[in-house]
Parts: structure tokens; C-alpha cells; sequence
């Protein structure tokens, strides 16, 4: 076997021997295959969505070309469906959104920072983990029922039996383990060694946590956070257990403050109202109505998208 004795042959050679050692790529049909699945059911999904919202513009039309402006403006009517509107239960809604703000969310964070950070690897914390995640299963009737026993009629003093506080207390126990649970996930999504840094230069606990840990998590933190609140506003059930009302209501002179501790409604509990009554223009009423909520809801996701991107960080 001769030598190679020149920068070139040394060249051809190492040529022949990648050559030799690559193997020609074999189509990875699995793969090709599971890829175009998941781009069929995203179709299905963006094709099913698509559909729910002509069937529901096109139910609405009358309405949402007609009268859209008091159709927004207007309280609840049960005498006409022409008089009818939701602006009871756009108040209703921003007041429930907000309750359950103000009790899920620091509460929801705060176990999640206690789980991570602080009873890493013990027993409880894995208790209450595991716990949380079975409690995001629950059906939302049964934590209606929660709400109407415990917050309306065991703490009547504090809630003022069925007022918005009674139902944000009760949708707040309903996303609290989604919170939990995403903002675990955030947490422990941090890499290691901006922990292990930040100690290193002697900072302490509450240095790590408050400028390193939760700067880096919360983009995730607010996306799970504000979807929990979107899926919050859309639920009848709970509502309807702990007494919202399902007819007209009155706020009198209340301001917006003290309206927090009377009768109150929102929008799913509207569209029941409105789908139950008999005639084409309640049905347009609670398409309509559908509309409105199905927009506040795509605005809040919109708000999700934007603080991901705003405070996102990558590694």
C-alpha cells in the first residue's frame, strides 16, 4: 500500500474514506407519516373553529347588523327580544375577571414558588403537586357547588351571600391549579445554573428569587395565567350555582365599587338565558352574544401572546 506523500493524495484519500463511511439517508417514513397527522388535525382544529364562527355570525347576523349598538348598550330584557342586551353581562364579566384576578392569582404563584423553591424534593411537596394536578380535572358544576356551599352560605359575612365576590372566589378556586401548574412549569423551566450563579456571588434567597428566577419566568407565568382567566370567563355552571341572575338586574345608583357586593350576571349566563327562550330572535340573541364573548376571549389570548413575546426569554 503506497504512502500518501503529497497534500493532495492526503486530500483524495480522506475524501474516499467520508465516502465510504457515510451511508446513504433512508426515508423516514414514521416520521413523514406523523408529521402530516399532526398537520391534519391542526387543519381539523383551525377548520372546526372556522366553522363554529360562521355558524355563529351567520345565527347572529340579524343582530350584530341590525343593533349592535344596543345591543352592547342595553340590560337584559325578557319582555323583547329587540330590547335585549349584554351590557349587564360585559359589567358582569369584567367584575368576575377581576375577583378572580385579585384571589387566584397571587395565591396560585405564591404555591407555586413555595413548591419549587422551597420544599423541593419533599414529601408534601409531591403531595400537594399531585394533588393540584388531579384538582385541574375536576368538572367546573362541582366547584359551583363548592361555591354555593362554602362561599355563599358559610361565608355570607365576608361575600355577602351570592354577589361577584362569591363568584370570583368560586372561579378562582377553579383555575387556581391551572395557575399552580403553569407556573410550577415555569419555575422549574429556569436553567440550573442561573441558581447556582447568582449563589456563587453570595446573593441571597430572596436576591435569586426576586431577580433572577422570577424575571426569567414570567412570560410563561402571565401566558398560563391570563389563558386560565379567559377559560374563567366562560363558564355558566359555577355562576349559575352561586346566584347569578339569570333575568334582568338592577344597579340602582351603586357605583362600580359597590356593585361588587349585589346582584350580578355575566355573559355565559346571558347566552343560557337567551338559548332557552323560545323564538328565532332569542336564538340571534344568543348567537350574538357568542360573538361578543368568543371576541373578549381572543383579546385576552391576544394579551397572553403579547406579554410572552414582551418578557420572554430564551437560552
Amino acid at each position: 500500500m503506497r504512502l500518501a506523500s503529497s497534500p493532495a493524495d492526503i486530500a483524495i484519500q480522506t475524501a474516499k474514506t467520508r465516502q465510504s463511511l457515510q451511508r446513504r439517508p433512508q426515508a423516514d417514513l414514521p416520521g413523514t407519516l406523523f408529521k402530516w397527522l399532526l398537520i391534519s388535525f391542526t387543519g381539523f382544529a383551525i377548520a372546526f373553529l372556522g366553522v363554529l364562527v360562521v355558524v355563529m355570525v351567520n345565527d347572529g347576523w340579524s343582530v350584530l347588523s341590525g343593533r349592535l349598538s344596543g345591543f352592547l348598550s342595553n340590560g337584559f330584557s325578557q319582555r323583547s327580544a329587540q330590547d335585549a342586551g349584554v351590557w349587564q353581562g360585559i359589567v358582569g364579566s369584567v367584575q368576575i375577571g377581576i375577583a378572580t384576578a385579585l384571589f387566584a392569582i397571587p395565591v396560585g404563584i405564591a404555591t407555586a414558588i413555595y413548591l419549587v423553591e422551597y420544599a423541593t424534593g419533599g414529601w408534601f411537596a409531591r403531595a400537594v403537586e399531585l394533588n393540584v394536578r388531579n384538582l385541574a380535572g375536576v368538572p367546573s358544576i362541582v366547584y359551583g357547588l363548592l361555591g354555593l356551599t362554602v362561599f355563599v352560605k358559610t361565608l355570607d359575612g365576608f361575600t355577602q351571600g351570592k354577589t361577584v365576590i362569591a363568584g370570583g372566589l368560586t372561579l378562582a378556586a377553579m383555575v387556581l391549579p391551572i395557575i399552580v401548574i403553569t407556573s410550577v412549569e415555569a419555575l422549574k423551566a429556569v436553567p440550573q445554573g442561573i441558581r447556582e450563579a447568582a449563589y456563587g456571588v453570595g446573593a441571597t434567597k430572596w436576591e435569586v428569587l426576586s431577580r433572577q428566577i422570577l424575571p426569567a419566568a414570567v412570560s410563561t407565568i402571565l401566558t398560563g395565567t391570563v389563558l386560565s382567566l379567559a377559560r374563567a370567563l366562560g363558564e355558566a355552571a359555577p355562576l349559575i350555582l352561586v346566584g347569578a341572575a339569570t333575568g334582568f338586574i338592577s344597579f340602582g345608583d351603586s357605583n362600580f365599587l359597590e356593585t361588587f357586593t349585589g346582584p350580578f350576571t355575566a355573559l355565559p349566563v346571558l347566552i343560557f338565558n337567551f338559548a332557552r327562550q323560545p323564538g328565532e330572535d332569542w336564538s340571534a340573541n344568543a348567537a350574538a352574544a357568542s360573538v361578543v364573548i368568543l371576541i373578549l376571549v381572543l383579546m385576552i389570548n391576544g394579551a397572553a401572546l403579547y406579554f410572552r413575546n414582551r418578557f420572554e426569554k430564551k437560552w
